[in-house]
């Protein structure tokens, strides 16, 4: 029998990722803060859950894709550590799959608490966007104990094209979805500051997208951000603070070791005007906003 399985969160990503497991047949039980976002996906499948604690207790498998490590660490103690998260209600053997990006410090030291509870943990951080999540085609970035792998494998790769098993113990995935992230963000920058001086130099965006698109320049960053730009819709599929965070992990992450990133230093420079502009909230491929005298494609 397949295993029993819980999603917390159901955003961009955790929504497609629900669907996907749909779609393979397991059992699913669901939970967002936003309760009308559970309801809606009740109706697709699965069992809408009032709490984490109500859809832990009857999961083999639970899933959580939320923001950050705070609202990881609220998932599975409670707030503040009343007791009112997953963790108390999950049976001993289940297996918490943890897909924020975090810091991999945080990572280590809840697969040690869970481990006190009898809990396996997997550290599996995700990258694809959201068609990707929904068609079961994300790649997983994890490390987890061998015990943790033998529940909860095959969930994994009914939900990506890519698993990845990069360690025996948590913290590995969380590095390498750092160094992702490190990569993405200053593309992304890359792209937008790139198109913002076409703009100011008065090419036609369009033309401009389709031949970088076309040539060495590109980048999957450019491509599909850039689309956004030229669409006028900064509707947040992954929006710009979600970059101040994951370049924040970045640059602590080499703090710790004195390792210098000039480039994710000055990215997330970006980012964090972007965001004190305004633009907090929407598509991260607004940090072209910030550059000043160019005229953005607007809305047909």
């Amino acid at each position: 029998m397949k295993p029993v399985i819980g999603l917390i969160g159901l955003g961009a990503m955790g929504g497609g990722m629900a669907r996907s497991l749909n779609a393979a047949g397991h059992t699913l039980r669901v939970f967002d803060t936003r309760p009308e976002a559970a309801a809606a996906f009740a109706q697709e499948g699965g069992t809408a859950c009032g709490s984490v604690a109500e859809l832990a207790s009857g999961c083999d498998v639970v899933i959580s894709v939320v923001v950050n490590a705070t609202q990881t660490e609220a998932v599975l103690f409670g707030l503040d550590g009343d007791g009112s998260g997953c963790a108390g209600a999950m049976k001993p053997g289940s297996v918490f799959v943890m897909c924020s990006t975090v810091d991999p410090a945080a990572s280590i030291r809840f697969e040690a608490r869970l481990a006190g509870r009898g809990i396996h943990y997997l550290d599996a951080p995700i990258s694809g966007g959201a068609a990707k999540a929904a068609s079961g085609e994300i790649t997983m970035m994890t490390a987890g104990r061998p015990e943790a792998y033998e529940r909860a494998g095959a969930v994994l790769d009914d939900m990506a094209a890519k698993v990845y098993r990069l360690g025996d113990s948590a913290g590995a995935g969380s590095k390498v979805k750092i160094i992702n992230q490190l990569l993405a963000g200053v593309h992304i920058a890359a792209a937008a500051e790139a198109m913002a001086l076409g703009l100011r130099e008065g090419v036609d965006p369009a033309a401009l997208y389709e031949v970088i698109t076309h040539s060495a320049g590109n980048s999957w960053m450019f491509e599909n951000r850039m689309a956004h730009v030229l669409a006028a819709d900064y509707t947040p599929l992954s929006a710009v603070d979600i970059f101040v965070k994951d370049l924040g992990l970045v640059l602590d992450m080499a703090r710790a070791s004195k390792f210098p990133l000039p480039l994710s230093s000055t990215a997330h420079q970006m980012f964090m005007q972007a965001s004190t502009a305004g633009f907090a909230k929407e598509d991260d491929s607004a940090v072209i906003k910030i550059f000043p005298g160019i005229s953005l494609p607007e809305k047909p």
